[in-house]
């Protein structure tokens, strides 16, 4: 799989400038998220990476990287780098026994994140991450647990996914009138197919791969708003299969509905054979 040119400009960027702040400090270096899975939308996706260093960063690590991640803001505006640092150690282990750790968002470092660090991201890197350095992710110790991964999911269904629910369903509250927008109904429709679909195969897909994977998996009573959230993130100039806004958003949050409730009920799928 080739990667696309400003992505490869933006991590060509980010090494230079951690090597010439960090010399050493990162050993390597995979990218996630719709890169990795083949989707990446120009205008529209970040670039996501997981950093791995020897140790953890003390006090002067992460003030460089502070730096880094504002000068490469400067350099490249777009697309946004996002991403986590860890230890070889804490990759090869459970990530919820991790200490949070410098996290980037766009051009801010948080010294103690949590984002990314759980079992979607650990699988995700396991099945799909791109070197860009070190070693490939074939010869890399990974933790995964398809158990441990499955409870994370229903957590985060229940959880984030539910409550995002619940604040949109108030139409008269900031939440509501979001849920308006083309970019909450894609968030939340292609959000909630991605844990329906790692529930039911045990695998990372893409948002764009989830969207294909509801057409098969729901009624077709779904397909309007699934094939328009399609359409939201792969052709946003495109015209609106919907006639109304509002009609778009008692689609998405009844599909939503439907796709929580309904990943309860999946038994997920077959352990290969030999997996204890």
């Amino acid at each position: 799989m080739g990667i696309d040119c400003r992505v490869q400009d933006l991590v060509n960027a980010y090494l230079g400038a951690v090597d010439s702040e960090l010399p050493g400090l990162v050993e390597g270096l995979y990218l996630v998220g719709s890169v990795a899975l083949d989707d990446f939308q120009p205008g529209v996706s970040d670039v996501d990476f997981v950093a791995v260093t020897a140790t953890a960063p003390d006090a002067g690590g992460i003030a460089g990287l502070i730096r880094v991640h504002a000068q490469l803001r400067q350099q490249v505006p777009w697309p946004s780098f996002d991403g986590t640092y860890v230890t070889w150690q804490e990759l090869a282990h459970d990530p919820r026994l991790a200490a949070p750790g410098p996290h980037a968002q766009g051009d801010r470092l948080t010294a103690r994140g949590r984002s990314l660090r759980h079992p979607v991201t650990w699988h995700e890197i396991a099945q799909h991450g791109l070197a860009l350095r070190g070693p490939a992710r074939e010869s890399v110790a990974i933790w995964t647990d398809r158990d441990r991964l499955r409870a994370w999911t229903l957590d985060n269904l229940d959880g984030y996914w539910r409550r995002w629910l619940e604040r949109s369903a108030r139409l008269f509250s900031k939440p509501g009138l979001t849920s308006l927008g083309s970019g909450s109904a894609e968030w939340g429709v292609l959000g909630v197919s991605r844990l329906h679909y790692t529930l039911a195969t045990g695998e990372i897909t893409s948002k764009r791969g989830a969207g294909l994977y509801a057409r098969e998996a729901f009624p077709a009573r779904w397909h309007q708003i699934v094939d328009e959230c399609l359409r939201i993130r792969c052709d946003a100039n495109g015209r609106s299969l919907y006639r109304s806004r509002r009609a778009r958003r008692d689609d998405a949050l009844a599909f939503m509905a439907m796709v929580i409730d309904d990943a309860h009920n999946l038994n997920g799928p077959p352990c290969p054979p030999g997996t204890p």
